[in-house]
């Protein structure tokens, strides 16, 4: 039986074990039900795998032959569980290291603050982990706790956001979304909305890492190629937080008041949103429409209200995917450095049919 050590605990809704975890939340303010999600409705896919980097073994990695049923696996969360995303991650590794018979389970949770991310790391390595689950918080910053790994011979999983680092020396394989696709999928969105005629704000996510840039990125890019009568207005961190995302809102709404659209770099920030428009006066999902990435119950739930307009999926589930990837890794298999994953998009058409399955 797996044992395990939560630094914390966290407010999620208990979920049916299964090939696949689904993750499902509860939110006090969405309407949502303790029902959980269709757990295959709700999985990742692996949409690629690989890029022109080295494969990974245990040989090239210097690792030495491990079961998972005879292993202390740690877990590094990179910010507070106080949204859905980071919640549903939580969950979804937790619970497959059950499933995956893990002698010993240990997580952490750095609160948003890179310096207690990297002694976290390093007090589970005092600990005696095997193996390291790691969602950064930061791209760089986190070299002391890879060079301890490293030094101990600790193999290293990352997940959710990459690391400025080298792939099969410094970690094991990056899991994750493609995030310049998801801005780009997103500019689409809003192309098809608006008839490629809006006056755009950007709440741009937390600096430092690569979600913020590549999401930005594929969104400005694709706007400047398909659709030159839509203007970016105004580009300002929301840190991915609702409270900042509704404050940025306000200001925004208030200096730019020709502002239409919105395009925020995450669920939370554009529920923030939604509700500095309602402040402001105007009806969000009409007088300005609100387009974010993420796939949170209560984003696609404000989708089929009509007060919001689209909602690009950054799927958090990375738990089966991260244990399968090192019991082949463990096995001797070799593994790619990037797996990329593949999200589904919400909109007005289908977000009722599909709201079961978001997180």
């Amino acid at each position: 039986m797996t044992t395990i050590h939560p630094v914390r605990t966290f407010a999620a809704v208990a979920c049916t074990a299964a090939l696949v975890v689904a993750g499902c939340t509860k939110s006090e303010d969405s309407g949502a039900s303790d029902t959980p999600a269709d757990p295959e409705a709700g999985a990742q896919k692996v949409k690629a795998a690989g890029t022109n980097g080295p494969e990974c073994t245990l040989d090239k990695y210097g690792a030495e032959k491990l079961d998972l049923a005879d292993a202390t696996v740690g877990f590094s969360q990179s910010e507070k569980e106080d949204n859905p995303f980071r919640i549903a991650e939580t969950e979804s590794i937790t619970t497959s290291a059950e499933e995956a018979g893990v002698k010993d389970f240990i997580k952490t949770n750095a609160q948003t603050q890179l310096s207690k991310q990297i002694s976290d790391i390093q007090g589970m390595i005092s600990q005696g982990v095997d193996v390291l689950i790691v969602a950064p918080l930061n791209s760089d910053g986190l070299e002391p706790a890879l060079n301890a790994a490293k030094d101990k011979g600790i193999p290293v999983l990352t997940v959710d956001r990459k690391l400025n680092a080298a792939p099969c020396d410094d970690y094991i394989s990056f899991l994750g979304s493609d995030f310049t696709e998801q801005g780009k999928r997103a500019a689409d969105q809003v192309i098809e909305s608006t008839d490629g005629k809006a006056n755009v704000a950007i709440l741009l996510g937390a600096s430092g890492n690569n979600v913020t840039t590549e999401r930005t990125k594929g969104f400005v890019d694709q706007v400047e190629a398909e659709a030159p009568d839509i203007e970016i207005v105004a580009q300002q961190t929301g840190e991915f937080a609702r409270d900042k995302g509704q404050q940025v809102t306000e200001q925004l709404l208030q200096s730019n008041p020709e502002i239409d659209t919105i395009y925020a770099e995450n669920d939370e920030m554009g529920l923030g949103a939604l509700a500095a428009i309602r402040a402001a006066g105007k009806q969000p999902g009409e007088d300005v429409k609100i387009f974010s990435v993420d796939g949170t119950r209560n984003a696609v739930l404000e989708l089929t209200k009509g007060t919001y307009n689209g909602v690009i999926e950054s799927n958090p589930r990375f738990g089966p995917l991260a244990f399968d990837t090192l019991e082949k890794f463990y096995a001797g298999d070799p593994v790619t450095d990037e797996i990329v994953i593949e999200d589904r998009e919400y909109n007005p058409d289908n977000a009722e049919e599909l709201l079961d399955s978001a997180y």
